[in-house]
């Protein structure tokens, strides 16, 4: 039996900066409304260029959004926190102790680690935003979906 679409859904990653707010704005175009989505950091972060290019490039922005750490949330209740990095998953178990949530590790690279040419780069960046395209397709499908895919 397939889990209920959670009503919120943390993503968390080491900064805010790159992988967690593009998983954000990929999983607010990709689910109904009425689904709350959030993302922050373990620690604070610095708005990166190339996220703003990546997420541009299918049509979506930050707006005028920037990092936030766990701290700086106005909720701190969700039904689901999805972890991107390991610091963030490591963190996010540590409040499961004192809070009933659901917890998945998604694993993403750090696309921050690339070097090379600014073109090397922007795909780095855009293999991080596929991947997290489909783990949301994926993990977020209705059933009807999730059936026909299988």
């Amino acid at each position: 039996m397939l889990a209920a679409l959670p009503h919120s859904i943390l993503f968390l990653c080491g900064m805010n900066a790159v992988r967690s707010p593009m998983a954000e704005q990929l999983a607010r175009r990709a689910l109904p409304a009425t689904t709350f989505v959030a993302s922050a950091g373990v620690r604070s972060g610095e708005r990166d260029p190339f996220v703003d290019a990546v997420l541009a490039e299918i049509g979506l922005t930050l707006g005028e959004r920037q990092p936030r750490t766990l701290d700086e949330l106005e909720d701190d209740y969700f039904d689901l926190i999805v972890t991107l990095a390991p610091e963030a998953h490591h963190a996010a178990l540590e409040l499961t102790r004192s809070l009933a949530v659901e917890v998945e590790y998604w694993p993403m690279p750090d696309p921050t680690d690339t070097g090379g040419t600014r073109e090397h780069i922007m795909a780095a960046y855009r293999d991080v935003r596929e991947r997290l395209k489909v783990r949301i397709a994926k993990r977020f499908a209705p059933p009807e979906v999730k059936g026909a895919a299988d």
